[in-house]
């Protein structure tokens, strides 16, 4: 590996493109070799084609199309695929960004064919290993070369589980570079919702795998649409799962309840500038919300961004839909904390990650 050879950046699922598109840029703005591979664990084109579209990514090099399916098969597929397309460029690195399958499969088989491997968004953690996420965070932080951190919690984190100061740099965080990028764009697509009203998704098993647990959503968003009108962009996921229980008319019934499909990402940053608040079971929209000052509530009983939480505008409200409607009521009314600066989240992380990448010791 020199340092003439390109660097492999991989991405596979929604939350990777936003993070590496500003990477990539600032690459080719240096004229540093890069390629791009996109596994394809998003296949839906609403999930990957029109963020590639957006962000100016251009055709990736590779596309693995691994498609769905369990952990164990998307993971291993990935491995598979990704072996011969590393094996023959030799990248100078490749970087991995996330906590999805396709992030911890390309980081286990570059590191098993001794490639340096740096980690993106490493050190965040939930404490709850119920979470897929949460073992492709921990395995693929133990198994990479350089651990680039959004925050000073994840450098703790890094720290506790052994990792030594010399792999781990904190650089921010780079969604924020994409959102300021959204903020700059005039809006193009999709007006957003006029008015007040509260921007909402869903897509974890938690909340949408079981018929009781979307009946209950089902309930909540209708008495939260009673406060203010609720917009729903729908993960394919999550429709998927209405359509199989057959509870299409609890949702579509509901009086200032509207569905919509997945938005693009500067549509979504639009709508999301714009809403009164935010009820997500999402990672990456706590930060975005967090950035904007936008109240959310985030509907899962863990977050591996607690910084979020205890700096931005985000409150963890597990499982409990009647606290949440509370918490709505506060929101309409103008009552909620008002998010504090976070250190490094200013737009220029993609800057950081590639001066501490082109500094990488690039062989074994």
């Amino acid at each position: 590996m020199k340092s003439s050879s390109p660097f492999l950046v991989v991405a596979g699922a929604r939350p990777n493109f936003m993070k590496v598109a500003p990477i990539l840029r600032e690459m080719r703005r240096r004229n540093i070799p890069c390629r791009l591979l996109n596994t394809g664990q998003h296949h839906d084109p609403a999930l990957s084609d029109i963020f590639l579209k957006e962000l100016g990514l251009g055709k990736p090099a590779y596309n693995l199309e691994v498609g769905s399916g369990s952990h164990a098969i998307v993971t291993a597929r990935v491995m598979e695929r990704c072996e011969p397309i590393i094996q023959k460029l030799r990248p100078r690195a490749v970087v991995v960004v996330g906590d999805v399958n396709s992030t911890l499969a390309a980081a286990l088989t570059a590191a098993k064919l001794r490639v340096p491997v740096a980690h993106v968004e490493a050190g965040l953690r939930s404490r709850d290993r119920a979470m897929p996420e949460e073992i492709n965070r921990i395995a693929t932080d133990h198994v990479s070369d350089l651990l680039l951190t959004p925050s000073s919690d994840a450098n703790a984190n890094l720290r506790q589980e052994g990792i030594p100061n010399s792999k781990i740099k904190l650089v921010g965080n780079v969604m924020i570079d994409s959102l300021q990028l959204a903020l700059r764009r005039k809006n193009r697509g999709l007006s957003a919702p006029k008015g007040d009203y509260f921007l909402m998704t869903f897509h974890r098993p938690s909340n949408v795998d079981s018929r009781d647990g979307l009946k209950r959503l089902a309930a909540f968003l209708d008495s939260a649409a009673r406060l203010l009108p609720v917009h729903l962009p729908l993960h394919p996921r999550t429709q998927n799962r209405i359509s199989g229980f057959k509870l299409g008319k609890l949702f579509t019934t509901t009086p200032r309840l509207h569905l919509h499909p997945p938005l693009g990402y500067f549509d979504f940053i639009h709508w999301l500038r714009n809403a009164r608040g935010v009820v997500t079971d999402s990672g990456g929209i706590q930060e975005e919300t967090a950035h904007l000052n936008v109240p959310c509530l985030i509907m899962r009983t863990t977050t591996e961004r607690p910084i979020c939480v205890t700096r931005g505008s985000s409150e963890l409200i597990g499982e409990d839909y009647d606290k949440a409607l509370s918490r709505l009521r506060r929101i309409r009314l103008g009552r909620w904390k008002q998010a504090k600066s976070i250190p490094l989240w200013d737009g220029h992380t993609a800057h950081r990650i590639v001066d501490a990448l082109v500094r990488l010791k690039t062989e074994y």
